[in-house]
């Protein structure tokens, strides 16, 4: 993923509402969920909804297709997995990456 496409889709998530669809179809998986069912479980106007998908669907972050005269969109697990892969490159210089551990302090009581 090149530098610019990956500000794309971290600007496309950098909103509340952007990010809870984009979880949510994640969760949801390659089926995909319709607008309106979208639109009813985060309690988000279509109207509002529909400004969000556009974003996260110029960003390539998620995918739609027709069912009858329903719209389904999808997570785009290809484009989140090369995200990830973009802000993980070249983690910890090369060495392996360990969780930092951090000493409990002693309590008086």
């Amino acid at each position: 993923m090149e530098t610019k496409q990956a500000l794309l889709a971290l600007a496309a998530l950098a909103q509340e509402s952007r990010l809870a669809v984009f979880r949510l179809l994640v969760q949801t998986g390659p089926l995909g969920m319709a607008a309106s069912k979208i639109a009813e479980e985060l309690g988000i106007a279509a109207s509002s909804l529909s400004f969000h998908l556009k974003e996260l669907s110029h960003a390539d972050l998620v995918q739609s297709r027709q069912a009858g005269r329903f719209v389904i969109y999808s997570a785009n697990i290809t484009t989140m997995n090369q995200m990830l892969g973009f802000l993980t490159e070249n983690c910890c210089g090369g060495n392996p990456c360990t969780p930092v551990l951090v000493p409990q302090c002693a309590t008086s009581d």
